[in-house]
């Protein structure tokens, strides 16, 4: 048997055996985080990008506190508050504040949001010329926190930037007839129907006006 050790050679092997072993154990603990009381924490897992996610929630917090600094330093300065929409949003988007498995904000991604919107409306203070692609992230964060004027308001921007695209128009149709806004709803909703195939008209009618109804279809858009 491999563990006899009244032979010299089996004593050594025996050595050798438990030398390997350890080696195995102590590589294990450094490169794979084993015994670690951690998920990931290995240097493999460093090496390999795994945990990733942390230091992307670190680098979109220092986009947001930059973006703050600078609305400090140029409070006047519409590009200022801009990037702090923008910077804000990814930051509710990601990392702790969003639950990705049920695709849903967490209480400090409602507070980020609702962050978000703030920056937008002075942002609206500042500028003549909203850019488009920022009014439909204030949008979509006005639709999440259930705030549906604030988001027909931000539509109605995007979609008077892009008269030909359907999307605009829906969205602001939706929100409207969430937001009892019917008249609104209704001149939208018109302006949709014209900028999409006729087939799919009367399906996507039922679709939009069901909102009136149902104000949450408003936050799918």
């Amino acid at each position: 048997m491999l563990f006899d050790l009244r032979h010299r050679g089996r004593r050594r092997t025996v050595q050798v055996v438990y030398l390997g072993l350890a080696v195995l154990m102590g590589g294990g603990l450094v490169l794979f985080g084993v015994g670690s009381g951690t998920s990931g924490g290995g240097l493999l897992n460093g090496l390999t990008g795994n945990g990733s996610g942390s230091a992307q929630g670190q680098v979109i917090s220092q986009q947001e506190k930059a973006a703050l600094k600078q609305t400090r330093l140029t409070p006047n300065n519409p590009n200022a508050w801009a990037a702090l929409v923008s910077a804000r949003w990814e930051s509710a988007s990601s990392g702790n504040d969003f639950n990705s498995a049920t695709s849903s904000f967490t209480a400090s991604g409602v507070k980020e949001l609702a962050a978000t919107t703030a920056a937008w409306t002075r942002y609206l203070q500042l500028t003549k010329k909203p850019d488009p692609n920022l009014a439909t992230l204030a949008a979509e964060a006005y639709g999440r926190l259930g705030n549906y004027p604030g988001e027909a308001s931000a539509w109605e921007i995007q979609a008077a930037a892009n008269p030909n695209v359907a999307r605009g128009y829906e969205c602001l149709a939706a929100s409207a007839y969430a937001a009892k806004q019917t008249r609104k709803g209704d001149l939208a909703l018109a302006k949709a129907l014209t900028l999409v195939p006729k087939l799919s008209r009367a399906n996507l009618k039922t679709e939009i006006e069901s909102a009136k109804t149902t104000p949450a279809i408003a936050q799918t858009c």
